[in-house]
């Protein structure tokens, strides 16, 4: 596959996935035997990809989240992307705030054959959690005015 057809899975990915819940998708764009390298709790492989999608969307109501920047280069794609939504049900054992969140990270995509074969992740945990009221903001000091 060219460049500029990886970069069109990976988009194709993003939206029938993280922002549209399709889990059925995953049998168009992941490899049979995908791998997962995320820093959250969940299965091995399309299994875990669909738990980390189900999990996100039952916790943030409305997610959506937009590349904002994506590099390919040969069988790799990076994005950099922001996620949005409404924290309305539980995540990663925290009850729902009802606050607004926006939350960045970058994947990594290794495609092989024309399908996603590997992905890592990382995102903005540390933000999340202060965005969730959990950790202080940036800034604050604890007891002081």
């Amino acid at each position: 596959m060219s460049i500029d057809e990886n970069k069109a899975l990976v988009r194709r990915f993003f939206a029938l996935g993280p922002s549209s819940g399709d889990l059925m998708a995953a049998d168009e764009l992941l490899a049979d035997d995908f791998i997962l390298h995320v820093p959250l709790p969940c299965s091995p492989g399309i299994q875990g990809m669909n738990e980390v999608i189900t999990a996100c969307r039952a916790a943030f109501e409305h997610l959506d989240v937009t590349i904002e920047d994506m590099l390919a280069d040969g069988d790799r794609v990076a994005a950099r992307f922001t996620a949005r939504g409404i924290h309305k049900g539980a995540f990663m054992g925290l009850p729902a705030t009802g606050k607004s969140i926006t939350m960045t990270g970058i994947e990594i995509f290794r495609i092989e054959n024309g399908k996603i074969a590997e992905l890592w992740g990382e995102a903005n945990l540390l933000g999340l959690m202060a965005q969730l009221g959990i950790l202080p903001t940036f800034g604050e000091q604890s007891g002081q005015r």
